[in-house]
Order: C-alpha cells, then sequence, then structure tokens
C-alpha cells in the first residue's frame, strides 16, 4: 500500500505538468504556434488568453510592409473596443538605464562592471505604430496605445519622459495595464473593423513567407552594420 502511495505521488507531479502543458500549448495554437517569436512573447499570448481576450483580437509575430518594400517586425498587437494595443516584448536582466528620447538604452550587469547598450523600445515600438498607422486609412482615427513589456530579472533604475500613450511594465503587471488602458478610455470608433483585422491578419501571415522573414533581418543588419539583430 505504502508503494502504491509513493508511486502515485512521484507520478502525479508529473502527470499534472504534462497535462497542464497540453493545455497551453492547444490554447497557444488558438492564436499563434510554437515556432513563431521568441519564448517571452508566446508568453505574453498565453498571459492575455488566460486573462479573458479573445483569441481573434490577439496578433503575434506580425511582418509589415512600408512604401519601400521593407519589412517591420511586431511582436504582439491586441485589438480592443478603446483601441490598438501595439506591444514590444523584452528581456533582460540587471539595471536599465534610459529616456524616452534617447536612442540607446543602457543595460548594468555586475555591479557596474559590464555596459551594453540596446536600441530604445519606446522609439522601437513608436515607429511600428506610425507603420500601422500609415497602412490603414481607417487606422487614423483609432487610437493607439504602446506598451513595452520586459521580461527577466532587470531593475528600471533611471528611466524617464514616458511619453503619453506609451507604457513601461514588468511583465507580472502587464495585464493590469491592460485593463487600465481599456478601463480608463472611451471606446474607439472603427469605420471597419473587417479591414483592420484583414492588415493585422496579413501581417501575420507575412510571417510564414520565409522569404520575408529573412529579408526582413537583412534589412536590420544592414541599418546597424554589423551581426546584432534587434526585432
Amino acid at each position: 500500500m505504502i508503494i502504491i502511495i509513493l508511486v502515485v505521488l512521484f507520478f502525479l507531479p508529473i502527470f499534472y505538468f504534462t497535462n497542464r502543458s497540453k493545455k497551453e500549448k492547444n490554447l497557444l495554437n488558438t492564436v499563434t504556434k510554437t515556432h513563431r517569436g521568441t519564448r517571452t512573447e508566446r508568453e505574453l499570448v498565453l498571459k492575455l488568453l488566460k486573462a479573458g481576450f479573445p483569441d481573434q483580437t490577439i496578433f503575434h509575430d506580425l511582418y509589415l510592409q512600408n512604401k519601400f518594400g521593407n519589412y517591420s517586425q511586431i511582436d504582439l498587437v491586441l485589438a480592443t473596443k478603446v483601441g490598438i494595443i501595439v506591444f514590444e516584448v523584452k528581456e533582460y536582466s540587471g539595471w536599465i538605464f534610459g529616456s524616452g528620447k534617447q536612442e540607446k538604452w543602457t543595460q548594468v550587469l555586475a555591479y557596474g562592471k559590464k555596459k551594453y547598450y540596446f536600441y530604445n523600445p519606446i522609439l522601437q515600438n513608436k515607429k511600428h505604430v506610425e507603420n500601422l498607422k500609415a497602412k490603414l486609412t481607417d487606422f487614423q482615427n483609432i487610437p493607439f496605445y504602446s506598451i513595452v513589456v520586459f521580461y527577466g530579472n532587470c531593475e528600471f533604475r533611471d528611466v524617464r519622459y514616458i511619453p503619453n500613450g506609451t507604457f513601461l511594465v514588468k511583465s507580472h503587471r502587464v495585464i493590469e495595464v491592460v485593463n487600465k488602458i481599456i478601463n480608463e478610455n472611451e471606446i474607439a470608433n472603427y469605420k471597419s473593423k473587417r479591414d483592420v483585422v484583414n492588415v493585422l491578419s496579413t501581417a501575420v501571415e507575412n510571417g510564414n513567407n520565409h522569404d520575408i522573414s529573412e529579408k526582413h533581418v537583412k534589412n536590420i543588419k544592414d541599418m546597424l552594420g554589423d551581426e546584432r539583430v534587434f526585432n
């Protein structure tokens, strides 16, 4: 009897986590695939789904073509009754320093002994919003909100001048911020929800085209002049 109890106690957690993993994968597949985007982006998709946002309003790993024929990659878009929420997802550890106006932000590790620089995610997501607005006339009349989400063991030490309509947040508070946006703003006047969905869905579908994703990576490398890649 004791052996049976021990066997059950051993296998029960394995069964629980395996079953949970399967359920989460099935839930994720209602929006995206496990090979699309980054792990943290997919975690954010799951957060939104578990918070009750309909799968048809969530668009992950979008590739949007501009007037020059180049593509920009957008991590995540949520279509809501108050407007379009555009997410930029980052994963960093250490201390984060920066300003909404600076081109580069600083990551500090080992108590100041190591410093790394990365492109300002607020400006990065601002460009994504501008690209979306340029894609459809209806977007001009719809409010846009930018949320920059940081995963990882990082700490904002001196981040200032966050523009209106932009939110900088750690991952554990992202749903709180989304709900704040929805609850504190007026309902948006969508002229054609179908056109909006078509643009966003097409951008998602572009990500399934290997040539498009490769072209995007090449454009970023050419712009930076080195081998570092920033989505």
